[in-house]
């Protein structure tokens, strides 16, 4: 019985995975258009105010949902960095 329910939540998690790549795919088309246009329009890679913003914004709703802010800033920072150099990237290329 303890298996069945082990193999239930691992299910659960596996499913949760899957989701979360799918978002990060969906989310990362949507920075690298974000990208082209800045890089097309001579706009620079990195937006610092809206960065801060999206971290305030996403802290509290991590509050909210009783997940730890630091953690969900950690990633939220990481996700941000990897747009930056894909920004860079492409500024250097239109460049």
């Amino acid at each position: 019985m303890a298996d069945d329910l082990l193999n239930g939540y691992r299910q659960s998690i596996d499913n949760i995975d899957a989701a979360l790549i799918h978002m990060l795919a969906e989310r990362f088309k949507v920075t690298q258009a974000v990208g082209r246009h800045k890089a097309t329009h001579g706009l620079p890679p990195a937006d610092p105010g809206r960065e801060e913003r999206q971290i305030a914004r996403l802290r509290q709703l991590a509050a909210d949902a009783q997940l730890d802010p630091e953690f969900s800033e950690k990633f939220l920072r990481f996700i941000i960095d990897e747009v930056i150099r894909h920004h860079e990237r492409l500024a250097h290329d239109h460049a």
